[in-house]
């Protein structure tokens, strides 16, 4: 059974930083891409930052400086280090993993999810 357990969630100040973790059990992680979503009230769940299994690296333009995807093999864990954090960047962020190497597309399974809110 595959289970991903997110962590490092909570209250920030803008221009504040976090770091999120998420480790994995029940796969073989060397062998997932790794991503990070996100999902604001009232708006469709985005792809923020993705690994692939061999450590490329994916960030769509509205996170891109600002956040750094990482991932620890031996540790079976992925990181999402967040700076300069912005009051929209609060939402739900999910951790996924996807089979094979590229760090988009669907990915196949989730975590629960944990909280971030960024206040002004």
């Amino acid at each position: 059974q595959v289970q991903l357990v997110e962590s490092g969630g909570g209250l920030v100040q803008a221009g504040g930083s976090l770091r999120l973790s998420c480790a994995a059990s029940g796969l073989t992680f060397g062998n997932y891409a790794m991503g990070w979503y996100r999902q604001a009230l009232g708006k469709e769940r985005e792809l923020v930052a993705g690994i692939s299994s061999g450590g490329s690296t994916y960030y769509p333009d509205s996170v891109k400086g600002r956040f750094t995807i990482s991932r620890d093999n031996a540790k079976n864990t992925v990181y999402l280090q967040m700076n300069s954090l912005k009051p929209d960047d609060t939402a739900v962020y999910y951790c996924a993993a996807r089979r094979g190497w590229a760090p988009t597309g669907r990915y196949d399974y989730w975590g629960q999810g944990t909280q971030v809110t960024v206040s002004s």
